[in-house]
């Protein structure tokens, strides 16, 4: 009968665990550990991972934000210092050049990036808010989520109407927000005009480039306002899916030198931010730490296993006199040695699967302690089942291999030298 099924088998290694229970217990808090570890670092990873990815759905993030400035050196009779712009014709031109672009977004606004805001009222109440002058394809590089009506379309672009999505703040400084009011087709007051409300607006979270504390409007109402022909603030350029970003942004900057007369060595002309580069970054920080978790891990559990192999040398030695008993009884060498290899499998997988129990413990914990929590970066921390049982079969691998040296230990033991022992 093989010697798993064998009733005795499982006795004794319980009576040999059980006889030696603080030192087998030290022993599995090693494998365990490192168990414990690898999961909830590879569930933290993937936490983060999923925090950021929930942070950015919705947002493209092969994206490359555009904007005019100063030229820094003097170029074909005109001087340095010479003022950029951005105009709306450059749409066209740019995305004719650079065949990797998908989509260009324009935009302008007063509030942002050091710039005063707009006073807004509405029945007395008055605050001022950042204004955005936008397109109806700007919700698509960085959707918002309406709790109310809608955002702009290209009818609202077209007939230049006075027509307004309000973020969440200023709908709950302006309306009775208590009481649920429905801000649609009411008007409030900016800049001495009134503009219907078609929507409002919720960000994830607030930074430099979105916040509840603004509005939009049509582009073509804003630069009405503001007299500016068919000059924008800002351009927000989608690239295609397998596009090199920073081949786009170099272009992009070539070609608008090459149509205003700029030096190709002016580097100040005009200024960008490349978020696809910067979330390359970022995606390859959590790879780099999920890589450093099964390496810690996996470390950590084979320091483990060691101890187990040290722990079962100890054990033969102090069973020399039973395993000469059992050897002049007829049992078999390969007996001997399963034995004592299957002790080590025993102490490998259950403190494993112990290890295993607990971490996932603490990543329900965690789960449950950032539910509901949108601006922290840590969403539904997981773990990928099959990364688990790779690394429990390959810990059972090592224990079974490492197990070889205590048992072959006691398979050379000569049974008249054990029943001599003391």
């Amino acid at each position: 009968m093989n010697i798993l099924f064998k009733k005795d088998t499982w006795q004794e290694i319980y009576f040999s665990l059980k006889n030696n229970k603080l030192r087998t217990f030290l022993t599995m808090i090693g494998v365990g550990w490192g168990m414990f570890l690898y999961v909830v670092l590879l569930g933290a990873a993937k936490g983060m991972e999923n925090g950021f990815n929930k942070m950015f759905s919705g947002f493209a993030t092969n994206s490359i934000f555009l904007w005019a400035q100063n030229t820094s050196i003097p170029f074909d009779g005109f001087p340095k210092g010479r003022k950029m712009d951005l105009h709306l014709s450059d749409i066209p031109y740019l995305t004719d050049k650079v065949n990797q672009i998908d989509y260009i977004a324009p935009n302008d606004s007063r509030g942002n990036f050091g710039t005063a805001g707009e006073q807004m009222s509405r029945n007395g109440k008055t605050a001022t808010y950042t204004l955005n002058g936008s397109m109806p394809i700007a919700n698509k590089i960085s959707e918002k989520k309406l709790t109310f009506g809608r955002f702009l379309n290209d009818a609202d672009i077209n007939y230049n109407k006075n027509v307004v999505v309000i973020g969440e703040d200023v709908y709950k400084n302006l309306f009775d927000a208590p009481k649920n009011e429905n801000p649609i087709g009411k008007s409030i007051n900016i800049k001495g005009l009134f503009f219907n409300v078609i929507g409002v607006f919720r960000v994830k979270r607030n930074g430099p480039m979105e916040s509840d504390k603004s509005v939009y409007i049509p582009l073509s109402t804003f630069n009405q306002m503001y007299n500016n022909g068919d000059k924008v603030g800002s351009f927000s350029i989608v690239s295609k899916p397998d596009a090199d970003l920073e081949k786009v942004e170099d272009q992009v900057k070539t070609d608008l030198k090459s149509k205003y007369n700029v030096s190709p060595d002016d580097t100040n002309a005009f200024g960008s931010f490349n978020l696809g580069k910067e979330f390359k970054k970022l995606t390859g920080f959590l790879s780099g730490m999920q890589l450093l978790t099964i390496i810690v891990g996996g470390l950590t559990i084979l320091a483990g296993v060691i101890a187990i192999s040290n722990i079962l040398l100890i054990t033969v030695k102090e069973r020399t006199k039973e395993i000469g008993i059992r050897r002049a009884l007829g049992a078999k060498p390969s007996e001997v040695r399963n034995q004592i290899l299957l002790e080590s499998v025993v102490i490998t997988l259950t403190s494993g699967i112990s290890g295993f129990i607990f971490g996932m413990l603490i990543l329900m914990f965690a789960s449950a302690a950032t539910q509901g929590q949108e601006a922290f970066p840590f969403y539904n921390p997981t773990v990928n089942y099959g990364n688990v049982f790779g690394a429990m079969s390959i810990m059972v691998i090592l224990g079974l291999i490492i197990g070889l040296i205590p048992a072959q230990r006691a398979v050379r033991i000569r049974p008249i030298e054990a029943l001599r022992s003391e």
